[in-house]
């Protein structure tokens, strides 16, 4: 009797995941794979009508990137305190380099209903089971260029399987909860549609300003 309960427990959260998976965004196409970079396509679940594909060059892109900034969404009790403390830049030089020419590619080969999902890696406090993640996704719609960030430095395993007993997965965290600034801030403008922030591209590319990281 219990083997038949734990087999209907099994099926029962197996369908669970298959649902809740089926509602996440899924990868369409890999745009570049190293140890140090991820850069993907992925389908949204829901309608998105992007402006896919879209040419933008890498000194463009690097330019954006270079004027965003991030700090962490601080909790209710810590809102007032947390918020002193100054954003930090949200990439540094040598991930700019890194990552612009991906997602220059990336935009070219979306779809309306894809995003540019990206993926820095690093070694992390200890390089032989940890790692350092900064991720998020971007995607461009009505002349804006849409971003989040789901992790910023996060430490995560560098292993599927846990270094104290290999009989257990070592499962990654959740994404965090972040804050996304864009200087100069006039581009930094309201979008409708998604009723969040994001940089008026065309704005800022007219305007000559370029951000240094």
């Amino acid at each position: 009797m219990m083997g038949v309960w734990l087999r209907f427990g099994l099926c029962a959260s197996s369908a669970w995941l298959l649902l809740a998976c089926a509602r996440l965004p899924y990868e369409t196409a890999s745009i570049q794979q190293t140890e140090r970079l991820s850069v993907s396509l992925q389908h949204e679940v829901e309608p998105a009508a992007y402006a896919h594909p879209v040419e933008l060059s890498v000194p463009d892109i690097a330019a954006l990137l270079a004027g965003y900034s991030i700090r962490p969404q601080p909790s209710l009790p810590l809102r007032w305190h947390a918020e002193e403390a100054p954003p930090s830049r949200l990439f540094r030089a040598d991930e700019i380099h890194a990552l612009a020419p991906a997602l220059a590619e990336g935009l070219r080969r979306a779809t309306s209903e894809e995003r540019v999902a990206f993926m820095l890696l690093a070694p992390g406090m200890n390089p032989r089971y940890d790692r350092d993640v900064l991720g998020g996704w971007l995607a461009i719609r009505n002349g804006l260029l849409q971003m989040t960030i789901e992790y910023f430095h996060q430490s995560q395993p560098a292993t599927r399987f846990s270094p104290y007993d290999y009989n257990y997965p070592t499962p990654p965290s959740g994404p965090g909860a972040y804050v996304l600034y864009f200087e100069p801030g006039r581009f930094w403008v309201l979008d409708e549609a998604k009723k969040s922030r994001a940089v008026d591209i065309r704005g800022f590319l007219k305007s000559g300003v370029r951000p240094t990281p």
